[in-house]
């Protein structure tokens, strides 16, 4: 009950990137609906797949904003955020979808003049959003909040971990491709498409990204459960840290993360 308390309480805080979220979360159901009614393929997947994943992943990403402004004191500063990140998070779907449409890749597709430019738009936004998140981070590094010291720590080690996160994304950029050891397309397990036979930076990019969600919601479910929660959540920040460092070396080996376990 407490996922929808929280939904709750962003509604109320932020509306903006509230339903920044609930409107990808309709991308989410109206791709998945054209998933059936369409039999293409773009690089062994169906086109519908991509902008599925996307519009998921950037609800939660907005909804995660929507719920950490709320506890910064200056509001000039939760509208300044909002803002860039909901202007963000439009330019990346709105083109991702429009790519899927057309039958086309939307990441590193440079293959016409079109292309290109709708990849560097991309690639700006995101650049955009990079700063943002920066800036978020300073400003519960530095500036006066109204949370308490264990879910100040918890936030402060989110956004660090979504921050790091970049760097996979700007390795996929400057190779204009995903996979390591072979041709991006390889065959990829369900939905998430990471390779099964290579190495796939994707999957160390969502893993470290996602820590952003995973250790403050880690923070806020045993804050009335241990006396000690400060200890408990930079334990587990150092345990997914631990699993992020080891994805990107999996992946860098051009091994698949099934490897993940093995020497």
């Amino acid at each position: 009950m407490k996922i929808f308390e929280l939904l709750s309480d962003i509604k109320k805080q932020n509306g903006l990137l509230y339903w920044m979220g609930v409107a990808n979360m309709i991308l989410f159901a109206a791709c998945f609906v054209f998933y059936f009614f369409d039999s293409r393929l773009i690089m062994g997947i169906n086109p519908w797949i991509k902008p599925m994943k996307f519009g998921l992943s950037v609800a939660i990403y907005c909804w995660t904003f929507g719920w950490l402004l709320q506890f910064l004191v200056r509001k000039f500063n939760v509208k300044l955020i909002s803002w860039v990140v909901a202007l963000c998070m439009i330019v990346e779907n709105v083109i991702i979808t429009l790519q899927a449409a057309r039958g086309v890749t939307s990441h590193y597709n440079i293959s016409s003049g079109l292309d290109a430019a709708l990849f560097g738009t991309m690639g700006t936004f995101i650049g955009i959003n990079t700063v943002i998140v920066f800036y978020t981070l300073l400003l519960f590094l530095f500036s006066e909040t109204t949370l308490n010291k264990n879910m100040l720590l918890a936030w402060q080690l989110g956004l660090f971990l979504f921050f790091v996160g970049g760097i996979a994304g700007g390795m996929m950029i400057s190779n204009l491709a995903h996979t390591i050891g072979t041709a991006d397309g390889s065959e990829g397990i369900a939905f998430l498409n990471w390779s099964q036979v290579a190495g796939d930076l994707r999957s160390a990019h969502f893993i470290t990204l996602h820590g952003l969600q995973a250790i403050p919601l880690f923070a806020f479910f045993i804050s009335d459960q241990t006396k000690w929660p400060r200890l408990y959540t930079t334990l587990f920040y150092m345990l997914y840290a631990l699993v992020c460092i080891r994805l990107h070396h999996v992946a860098l080996a051009g091994k698949p993360f099934f490897d993940f376990f093995s020497m």
